[in-house]
C-alpha cells in the first residue's frame, strides 16, 4: 500500500472513528467498542468487490456474545487497542485497524458466510483467500442485530453516518467488478448511489416453494459516479436477489448458475 492511499484511507477512517463517540450513532445499535471496518481483505489489490450491508455482529463476538480475542479476533476493539475511548486514537491505531482489515483473510475468516461468495466469485479468476478480491459493505459499523431488525429510523441514521465511504473507497481503488449480494443490498446500492440497475428474469436461479416459487433476478449496470463521487473508472455493478447465505432454498444448481453467469458476465468488461 503506498503512503498517498495509505493516508487517505487514515483520513476516511479517522472520521469513521470519531462517529463512534458522537451522538450521530447513538441509538442505532451500532456496538459501540467495535472498529469500522473499510473492508475486509486488501482493497488496494482487488479487482473484484462483492458488497453486504453492514458487518456482523459475529466478527467481533463469538455465539454467547462475548468478545472475540486471541487468536480468534477478527478486528480492533477498544480492549485490543487499549483505549478508554475513540477519540484518544492517533495515528497507530489507526494503521492497526486497517492492517487488521487488508489481513482478514490471513487470520480467522468468518467462512461459512464467506466461503459461499467466494465460490461466486471465483469463476472471474478472483479469490478473498488467494488474492483479487476483497468484501465492502455499505455501512462499516457492526451493530448489536441483523439490519433486517433495525428500524427504518435506526437505517437511515447509519447511512447517512456512514456518508459517501464507499464510493471513496471505490474511488482509490483497482476495483472494476462490484458484486451486490441480494435484494436488500441492491435496493440500499440503488438509493445511496441515486442510480438504476438493469434487471432480467433468471428462469434457472428459481428457488423451489411448496407453494409457488421464487423466481430470480438479475442486475446489471456500470457506474462512473456514485453518491456524488467521481470513479477513476468505470465500475462493473452485478447483482442478484437472493441473499446466498440466508435465503431459504438456494440449491447448488441456483448458485452454480449464478457463478457462470458473474464469470461470463465481467468476463466481457474486465
Amino acid at each position: 500500500m503506498n503512503r498517498l492511499y495509505r493516508s487517505q484511507m487514515d483520513a476516511m477512517l479517522l472520521a469513521l472513528v470519531n462517529c463512534l463517540d458522537h451522538a450521530a450513532l447513538s441509538g442505532t445499535s451500532v456496538i459501540p467498542w467495535s472498529s469500522p471496518v473499510l473492508s475486509f481483505g486488501d482493497l488496494s489489490t482487488s479487482k473484484v468487490a462483492t458488497l453486504g450491508l453492514n458487518p456482523s455482529n459475529r466478527e467481533f463476538v463469538d455465539g454467547s456474545g462475548k468478545e472475540l480475542d486471541g487468536p480468534f479476533r477478527r478486528f480492533h476493539t477498544l480492549k485490543s487497542l487499549r483505549l478508554m475511548r475513540w477519540a484518544d486514537a492517533n495515528a497507530k491505531h489507526l494503521r492497526l485497524i486497517v492492517d487488521s482489515c487488508r489481513a482478514y483473510f490471513r487470520g480467522n475468516p468468518y467462512d461459512s458466510w464467506f466461503k459461499k461468495l467466494d465460490y461466486l466469485i471465483s469463476g472471474t479468476g478472483a479469490s478473498y483467500y488467494l488474492g483479487g478480491a476483497c468484501h465492502l459493505d455499505l455501512i462499516p459499523y457492526a451493530t448489536s442485530c441483523k439490519w433486517t431488525e433495525l428500524t427504518r429510523r435506526q437505517r437511515a441514521s447509519l447511512l447517512t453516518a456512514a456518508g459517501n465511504t464507499l464510493a471513496l473507497l471505490l474511488r482509490d481503488s483497482p476495483v472494476r467488478l462490484l458484486i451486490l449480494n441480494g435484494n436488500s443490498v441492491v435496493a440500499q446500492f440503488q438509493e445511496i448511489g441515486g442510480i438504476q440497475l438493469e434487471e432480467q428474469s433468471m428462469a434457472d436461479w428459481s428457488l423451489p416453494r411448496q407453494s409457488s416459487p421464487v423466481g430470480g433476478v438479475a442486475y446489471r449496470g456500470t457506474v462512473r459516479h456514485l453518491s456524488g463521487v467521481k470513479l477513476e473508472d468505470e465500475i462493473l455493478v452485478l447483482g442478484f436477489n437472493h441473499n446466498i447465505q440466508s435465503s431459504f432454498g438456494v440449491t447448488t444448481k441456483v448458485t452454480d448458475a449464478i457463478r457462470q453467469w458473474i464469470a461470463r458476465t465481467a468476463g466481457m468488461f474486465l
